[in-house]
């Protein structure tokens, strides 16, 4: 049985440094000064060791030198190492006369002090002990990365299998279906193009404008036939055939219009759309009268609320959204750089 299937973690990786270095310390130590003195010096030293490397990354160097306070750090550090190198002195004399029964005479300050120098090079292999935890953080995280991306490519694949399938069917269907009723089957073409794009172009950064048009009309024919008398829908466009935006931008105003914007039973359903290129800028604006609905403000949904949000992501404060209601009409704008 493994310990650690996937190797050691950062954790783990500095037990087993501080046990090699305790290990290390007191075999040194063993021949000459026995096995009780060399325990207690083993003991007093590593802990000396660790206060120091784990107070320098994990509180000195953090709270102050990478906030760029470097002279409180540089007055911090000799303060820290002073105070070690003492209390790991006094340390060793208490413990000597307690367990060793070693009787000396009394120690001064001074004598303490001699204690200190040797900080001074663990401080040193604090910022390499550091640097190395860095290191092998990254490694991990890397590691764990690759590990995601690889089952992330898996799960695609596995999920690209059941969409292809019902895309054929879908054609197989069609192709049925347009001998008997070819409007039908035009609908079915229309529903396939939109699962089509869902799979195949909503998870990228941009896509062409004109296939988000065609996405955006296709879902539009599919919500007339919901509609008892249909709808009219009046849609401008002018822009580059070759410009890219991000996916379902625009969806959100069309989705709204159908699902608040439309009385099913009525017979006069007027839709304005308009999507134009103009001065580095895409402006999208949309219309629609609203039956029997009260005059006021416009009450956001949260369809609009999450286009909010991934605008701001996208483009900062470089956009324009905005809605309105007039009496018995409804508007929508939105406008988006073009750079």
């Amino acid at each position: 049985m493994k310990i650690w299937r996937h190797g050691p973690g950062i954790v783990q990786l500095q037990i087993l440094i501080w046990i090699a270095v305790l290990l290390l310390i007191f075999f040194s130590l063993l021949p000459m000064d026995g096995f009780l003195k060399s325990v207690l010096y083993t003991l007093v030293n590593t802990t000396s060791y660790a206060v120091i490397i784990y107070g320098n990354i994990l509180i000195l160097y953090p709270l102050f030198y990478q906030k760029k306070k470097f002279v409180w750090y540089g007055l911090l550090v000799m303060i820290f190492l002073v105070i070690t190198g003492v209390l790991r002195g006094y340390a060793t004399v208490v413990l000597y006369r307690h367990f060793l029964l070693i009787k000396a005479v009394p120690v001064s300050f001074l004598t303490l002090l001699n204690y200190v120098p040797g900080g001074i090079l663990i401080y040193i292999l604090s910022l390499v002990f550091r640097i190395s935890i860095a290191y092998f953080t990254l490694k991990q995280q890397t590691e764990e990365i690759m590990l995601q991306k690889s089952q992330a490519e898996l799960n695609l694949l596995k999920s690209q299998v059941q969409p292809h399938f019902l895309f054929n069917t879908l054609n197989n269907i069609y192709y049925k279906v347009y001998k008997v009723d070819p409007r039908s089957a035009g609908l079915i073409e229309r529903l396939s193009d939109i699962m089509r794009y869902f799979v195949d172009e909503s998870p990228k950064d941009l896509v062409p404008v004109t296939t988000e048009v065609q996405f955006i009309e296709n879902y539009m024919e599919l919500e007339k036939i919901r509609i008892r008398h249909g709808a009219t829908i009046n849609f401008e466009k002018a822009y580059n055939p070759e410009l890219r935006i991000p996916p379902m931008l625009l969806m959100t105003f069309v989705e709204n219009i159908f699902k608040h914007g439309i009385d099913r039973s009525a017979p006069d359903n007027q839709i304005h759309l308009s999507l134009v290129q103009k001065d580095g800028t895409l402006v999208f604006e949309t219309g629609n009268a609203l039956q029997d609905i009260p005059a006021g403000p416009a009450k956001e949904g949260f369809g609009l609320k999450n286009l909010e949000k991934r605008l701001t992501l996208l483009y900062g404060t470089r956009f324009e959204l905005h809605t309105a209601r007039t009496g018995s009409l409804f508007h929508a704008s939105l406008k988006i750089p073009l750079v």
